[in-house]
């Protein structure tokens, strides 16, 4: 028990830090030898965080995005997870180990020759530019494609004799089955997109289309940096990746435990 506080404490420490940084005065946060508690606390530093930057509007883009880029993959990861998973093709297996191959691939060396795209079909700055690039992907393919061939295909050919297509299978069988699956990638996805610094700082100019992490980073400028109001706006831009993981908590230990079986055929 002492080793799991011990462990705990250790990754819980950052948050606090981050949070009691968030509600000093910015002489205070610099202030050495540094202080683990304020001296007074300054909850209206969130405040003046949100109106110090258009902090709304990167807010608001992030959301967008993540919320886009999420439910793309989750429709297309499904689909392209049953395929592999059930359908018989020509060079499923090959086919199959190049698309996860793709897996080994950094983002960094696809920004270039995605930036290149976009420019030439004039989508730099703009929302489909921030989310298209960043919704086809190999791993919720890869997860679902685990999940469905564990499904008993007793399912299927009972639903094949009663005159059911494949869509319908997929939507009326394997997808209410997902769940779990289907929560897990959500909840990766999501978290992912929130906090992509790279692909928003190559494919935009401005605040019109600038994410969170992309905001954050004006409150350091010339003038100096504001720490404390960038801890109050990273405090403020975790929170939807902490209330999501609370919410699909159960779907996280159940997704992981069905998608665990990595000998599927």
């Amino acid at each position: 028990m002492a080793a799991i506080i011990v462990v705990a404490t250790a990754f819980l420490f950052p948050f606090f830090w981050m949070v009691s940084n968030a509600i000093r005065t910015n002489d205070e946060v610099l202030a050495v030898p540094p202080r683990l508690l304020p001296s007074q606390a300054h909850w209206e530093n969130f405040v003046q965080a949100w109106l110090y930057l258009p902090f709304g509007r990167f807010f608001l883009n992030s959301a967008i995005v993540a919320a886009a880029v999420t439910l793309i993959v989750l429709v297309v990861s499904s689909m392209a997870g049953y395929a592999f998973a059930r359908l018989r093709f020509p060079f499923r297996g090959s086919l199959f180990a190049i698309y996860m191959g793709t897996l080994m691939v950094p983002q960094a060396v696809l920004v270039i020759p995605l930036f290149l795209m976009m420019s030439r079909i004039g989508w730099v700055n703009t929302y489909q530019g921030l989310i298209l690039p960043m919704a086809f992907g190999s791993f919720g393919t890869f997860l679902l494609r685990q999940f469905f061939l564990q499904v008993p295909r007793e399912l299927e050919e009972a639903a094949l004799i009663d005159g059911a297509s494949r869509v319908r299978i997929l939507v009326s069988i394997m997808l209410p089955l997902a769940g779990p699956a289907l929560g897990l990638l959500a909840l990766f996805t999501f978290t992912a997109q929130w906090n992509n610094f790279l692909w928003a700082l190559i494919i935009t100019n401005g605040n019109d289309h600038a994410t969170l992490p992309l905001g954050l980073t004006l409150f350091q400028g010339q003038q100096g940096s504001q720490w404390n109001f960038l801890m109050a706006g990273t405090t403020i831009s975790v929170l939807p990746g902490l209330v999501l993981t609370i919410l699909l908590q159960r779907y996280i230990f159940r997704g992981l435990s069905l998608t665990s079986g990595f000998g599927g055929k």
